[in-house]
């Protein structure tokens, strides 16, 4: 079994930073792919970023260019860069791992972006 926790979320004002962290733990050996989905209130949850088993990288075009995705192989950690943040990037962020998808998640943080 994995677990997954994940930080660093909070209230920042539109235009302002966040870097979300998420660590796994328990057996940890096969993951390879590592991501974050996002789910907004009365929305459906949106993937964001991925990183796949090879390192090809994918983001959501609403994220293009403001968030970066990376990640520490040896502590199978992801990491979430936010930049430029808007409003409507507020929601409850969700990392995810697994073998060549996401097949485990976190409980989610949530990021507000508001004045």
């Amino acid at each position: 079994q994995v677990q997954l926790v994940e930080s660093g979320g909070g209230l920042v004002q539109p235009g302002g930073s966040l870097r979300l962290s998420c660590a796994a733990s328990g057996n940890i050996f096969s993951i390879n792919a590592m991501g974050w989905y996002r789910q907004a209130p009365g929305k459906e949850r949106e993937l964001v970023a991925f990183i796949g088993s090879r390192g090809t990288i994918n983001y959501a075009d609403s994220v293009k260019g403001r968030f970066t995705i990376s990640r520490d192989n040896v502590k199978k950690t992801v990491y979430l860069q936010m930049d430029m943040l808007k409003p409507e990037d507020t929601a409850v962020y969700y990392c995810g791992m697994g073998r060549y998808g996401l097949d485990y998640w976190g409980k989610g943080t949530l990021v507000t972006v508001s004045l």
